[in-house]
């Protein structure tokens, strides 16, 4: 499932930039599969799927159409965006599953002299911001392991999509006015928030299946 996910989060970016009608294709094809994994997942599996769903749209939407950090090629926010945060989530969580305990400390020391060169270039200042995000939810959140996995993978996505022009981070953040870069090293903390957030929800659920 987990192979399943990356190739549709990476096809789908591929498809969306450099097929005609493909944004209507990935739309769709991400809809299918997110309805497929709604129909095996027990109760409990539904339940993080659909907080996942939720919590993504109201974040697109309030961080690209609201506040107006990144933009979309089409000025949407396209409809395979929020149910493929969950695709993300569940990759993320297999690889959480696998790796050391030891990233946890080692995302965030790799990436601290990255983001004080930055923002003392002036190259990106939001990204100190992003960063004190990340370091909250690896000291106090209940998943730290995944938080700093999906810091990873969200930048490895932001990288493709940017370079493929899905999307593009504004120069500089609105209402902050300060440098951004496209996409921040740390953009991966909006992902640690949302993820956060869908994590807290599921474990205070119901525990049946």
């Amino acid at each position: 499932m987990a192979i399943v996910c990356a190739v549709a989060i990476v096809s789908g970016l591929v498809i969306d930039q450099c097929v005609p009608y493909g944004q209507v294709i990935v739309d769709v094809g991400v809809a299918a599969l997110f309805c497929w994994l709604l129909a095996s997942a027990g109760r409990r599996g539904r339940g993080l799927l659909l907080s996942c769903l939720l919590f993504a749209s109201a974040g697109e939407l309030f961080l690209s159409l609201g506040w107006g950090l990144y933009d979309y090629r089409l000025g949407n926010v396209p409809l395979f965006v929020p149910p493929g945060h969950a695709l993300l989530l569940l990759l993320g969580m297999a690889i959480a599953a696998r790796v050391p305990d030891g990233v946890v400390v080692v995302v965030p020391i790799v990436a601290l002299p990255v983001v004080v060169w930055q923002a003392v270039a002036g190259i990106d200042r939001f990204g100190v911001l992003l960063f004190l995000l990340l370091v909250v939810a690896v000291w106090r959140g209940s998943a730290r392991k995944l938080y700093a996995v999906m810091f990873v993978l969200a930048w490895v996505m932001e990288v493709l999509g940017t370079s493929l022009g899905n999307w593009q981070w504004r120069a500089s953040a609105p209402w902050l006015q300060v440098p951004v870069a496209n996409p921040p090293l740390c953009a991966g903390a909006f992902y640690v928030v949302l993820d956060l957030l869908v994590m807290t929800a599921w474990q205070r659920g119901p525990k049946r299946r």
